[in-house]
């Protein structure tokens, strides 16, 4: 019979994460913005490819009327967009109830539209694409078959308003490729180890 002090036995219990609530902390919606020509549908698509989540060209969501503007090289107002950035909500939230990451590449040229899109969505990220005019021009007269002219981007870089300091942005100069661009987004994003896919 044990007749030393009283024993004390410690029991150490490890409590795994429901993997539906570990699905849901890992969730994250990528948004990859920038002007036309930063390159944010090839790093967008790269980028889940990367990841093995889905991807969607926010361009895909702009209705036939804005369509035509701008092939016709009128740039869209406001009143345009609106319909445009509810579209990409809608498909961003539909991912966030499938608890399912995902990447999106959209302009959100302004900061009333980056709000509107990440207001309410913890689970949303993104990442604005700083390239630089020359680049951008080169980009754009190289492009052939879309609907977004090249005249047109002196509008989108008077329309736009570059990220504040105050935020949830982060802001990336897209490197000499693709590739080393979605590199440096990884890192930023996931600086312990990227998640797999469908996380």
């Amino acid at each position: 019979m044990w007749s030393g002090p009283p024993r004390c036995d410690i029991v150490v219990v490890t409590v795994r994460p429901h993997p539906a609530e570990e699905n849901r902390r890992n969730l994250v919606i990528v948004i990859i913005s920038g002007v036309s020509g930063s390159g944010k549908t090839t790093v967008g698509a790269m980028l889940a490819g990367r990841l093995g989540w889905p991807f969607a060209d926010a361009d895909d969501f702009h209705p036939d009327a804005n369509v035509e503007k701008m092939r016709a090289g009128i740039p869209l107002t406001d009143e345009d967009r609106r319909p445009w950035l509810r579209a990409i909500g809608a498909w961003m939230d539909r991912h966030i109830a499938r608890e399912e990451s995902a990447v999106v590449g959209c302009s959100a040229l302004r900061r009333a539209y980056r709000d509107q899109l990440l207001g309410g969505r913890p689970e949303a990220r993104m990442v604005f694409l700083a390239a630089d005019r020359d680049v951008l021009s080169r980009r754009l007269a190289a492009r052939a078959g879309h609907f977004f002219p090249e005249t047109l981007l002196a509008s989108q870089l008077a329309a736009l308003e570059p990220p504040g300091p105050d935020e949830h942005v982060i802001s990336v100069i897209p490197a000499d490729t693709p590739a080393a661009t979605v590199d440096a987004i990884i890192a930023l994003l996931f600086p312990a180890r990227p998640p797999g896919p469908g996380r």
